[in-house]
């Protein structure tokens, strides 16, 4: 009898468990080109296998530990659907529109049309996966100055698609938006990742330090530097 119901017990326990892995399952529109829907899941797959040796103050904030668990439950508590649309904008590489739907990425016909190495591109999806949480306005975006120069003087421009920032709504106030959260992610993985190839540090670095320029209050980049 106590064998019987310690089975039916598990029985349940994994029905369970099972409704649970698929409710949470990344879910693809129909007209999602079938590579870049596997480019996604293999990307996803990666940062899901990422372990750390430590990691920083704001990454245990807004993360938790250098962990691809901890990455994938941030990232699947919060993407549930990926589409494809312009996104408003010839320079736009991804986007979420909430009130469309609040827990949906949209991947830009930029995204696809420039080859960018595995950690940029899940910088761009974590960057989104960010805008699908309701506080701060899902973390929307302010406008860059006018003009928008980097100490000798060059126009700062995107790292993606190589267009000028200035007057765009492509720069963050705030440490905690979609561009600090990414950069800081990106950054403990280039430092404190135990299991990535050196090329992929050094990706996670470059792209981590371009982010930076995101940040134009003198306070969002403070924090920045303090942390790492």
């Amino acid at each position: 009898m106590g064998k019987s119901i310690f089975l039916t017990m598990l029985c349940i326990f994994l029905i369970q468990e099972s409704y649970f892995s698929i409710s949470w399952a990344l879910d693809f529109d129909t007209d999602v080109p079938v590579p870049l829907k596997e480019q996604i899941q293999n990307d996803l797959q990666f940062i899901y296998s990422v372990r750390g040796t430590q990691q920083s103050p704001l990454h245990q904030e807004i993360f938790g530990k250098v962990d691809g668990d901890v990455y994938k439950n941030f990232f699947e508590t919060r993407v549930f659907n990926v589409g494809v649309k312009d996104c408003g904008g010839k320079n736009a590489v991804a986007c979420v529109i909430p009130y469309l739907t609040a827990h949906k990425m949209w991947m830009s016909p930029v995204y696809t049309q420039f080859s960018h190495p595995q950690i940029a591109r899940l910088m761009v999806i974590f960057h989104e996966a960010r805008h699908t949480e309701n506080k701060e306005w899902n973390w929307s975006h302010a406008k860059c100055p006018i003009p928008y120069v980097d100490d000798n003087g060059h126009d700062i421009v995107s790292i993606w698609s190589g267009a000028k920032l200035a007057g765009e709504p492509a720069c963050d106030a705030t440490v905690y938006g979609s561009y600090g959260s990414s950069l800081i992610m990106l950054k403990n993985i280039s430092r404190f990742c135990s299991n990535c190839s050196d090329k992929i540090k050094m990706d996670a670095e470059l792209y981590g330090a371009d982010q930076v320029s995101r940040l134009y209050t003198p306070t969002a980049k403070k924090s920045i530097q303090q942390d790492l």
